[in-house]
């Protein structure tokens, strides 16, 4: 899940399942760059696949997927936070320092 364009791809099937067309248009990126992540994911068991007609429908294999998501949103959100606040005492000291 470490690459952005996997975790769009899941980000959208936590909304519905959809197609390879419909995904490629959704995160606006080339079919050989999708295909290439879905295949990833596929192998990882996180999706699956269900052929309709000529088109390939994709789905979450599990649901805690979604949550999965949001708490490594929340992750990545806290540690920003901390970022930002340690650059701004860092900025404040700096501008201290000059004065």
């Amino acid at each position: 899940m470490a690459h952005p364009l996997r975790i769009r791809i899941l980000e959208l099937l936590s909304e519905s399942d959809k197609s390879v067309n419909e995904i490629q248009s959704l995160v606006g990126s080339e079919g050989s760059a999708v295909s290439q992540q879905l295949t990833v994911l596929r192998s990882k068991n996180i999706v699956t696949g269900t052929k309709d007609g000529n088109r390939v429908i994709y789905s979450l294999r599990d649901p805690m997927i979604i949550e999965l998501l949001a708490v490594a949103r929340q992750i990545f959100n806290n540690h920003l936070v901390e970022t930002i606040t340690m650059l701004d005492k860092f900025y404040e000291n700096e501008t201290e320092e000059s004065s």
